[in-house]
């Protein structure tokens, strides 16, 4: 990722997936913002894995290329930039290209970057068939992850709102969780939704200003203010006049995770970067953060529309 990426933003973002080829000289290796330089990437998934070869189409895919055996429709598009930049989002691959360089140059950056643009499309659709198995389906017994416990929504007129009940009586592999939501059996799945998004983020609100006093005290720096995002491509950001914005998602992970993405946000009030320095700061309140990032990207979320 350039620099400049740091320097002209005064935010920082979690998780970006977006690789940038300098043409001319020399190709420049794709990088993924929130890893360490001195920490390797997890091993990426062998495209060899793949039994047959795959087709990925990009929605407004206007040209194509056989990458390993693999045809990718990507949309391409000319634009005001000094390099070649590949973009792998939810809907496919996304080439931008300065208008000097020729399609020749466009089609010889693509296949060396090949492994790259395959592994990141490759876990596109891995995510998204996670997201599919993964979609709610609001009614009275359904079930969600809270701070990474799985809780039961139990329908309950008599309840006022939403109310978290927990039992130590439960068999072996029942949840021990239950939230009692103020709603008769005939609700339908939207109000079940809107009334379970707002409990959450109630209690996001709640977990996110008690960690970030926790973290903000270790680390020596003040916050200036804190608002939930509903971002779908982001964990958290981080301001140069120390404001946080945190997804409100992030209740559903187990408080490790959670401490990861709120000290990361607040190391960069001390480190408005991604250097060794920054990852020196996370590391000194949370000394295992890779394990933890891997269970941020891996882990699949509820799908709540």
């Amino acid at each position: 990722m350039p620099r400049s990426t740091f320097v002209d933003s005064p935010q920082l973002d979690l998780f970006e997936t977006v690789a940038v080829v300098a043409m001319p000289p020399a190709v420049v290796e794709p990088t993924i913002a929130a890893v360490p330089p001195a920490a390797a990437h997890p091993p990426a998934v062998p495209i060899a894995d793949v039994l047959m070869p795959a087709t990925f189409r990009h929605p407004r895919a206007s040209r194509d290329a056989r990458l390993n055996g693999h045809l990718v429709a990507y949309e391409f598009r000319r634009a005001r930039r000094k390099s070649i930049g590949f973009s792998v989002g939810t809907e496919g691959l996304t080439v931008s290209a300065p208008r000097w360089v020729g399609l020749a140059e466009v089609a010889e950056a693509l296949q060396e970057k090949a492994h790259w643009i395959l592994a990141k499309l490759q876990e596109q659709d891995e995510r998204a068939r996670r997201l599919a198995t993964a979609r709610v389906d609001w009614r009275d017994g359904t079930t969600i992850p809270f701070l990474g416990e799985t809780v039961i929504i139990v329908l309950d007129p008599r309840c006022t709102g939403a109310v978290l009940h927990s039992s130590d009586d439960t068999l072996p592999g029942v949840p021990r969780l239950t939230l009692h939501v103020g709603l008769p059996q005939t609700a339908a799945a939207v109000q079940i939704r809107d009334a379970v998004q707002s409990w959450l983020q109630r209690q996001a609100r709640r977990i996110f200003e008690e960690r970030c006093r926790h973290f903000a005290a270790r680390l020596g720096v003040r916050m200036t203010r804190l608002s939930l995002s509903s971002a779908s491509t982001r964990w958290g950001s981080a301001g140069a006049d120390g404001a946080i914005r945190l997804n409100w998602r992030l209740v559903h992970f187990a408080l490790p995770s959670i401490d990861y993405v709120v000290a990361h946000e607040l190391a960069h009030l001390r480190e408005m970067n991604h250097s060794a320095a920054f990852w020196a700061v996370v590391r000194s309140v949370v000394p295992d953060y890779e394990a933890t990032r891997a269970t941020l990207r891996d882990d699949a979320l509820p799908g709540f529309d």
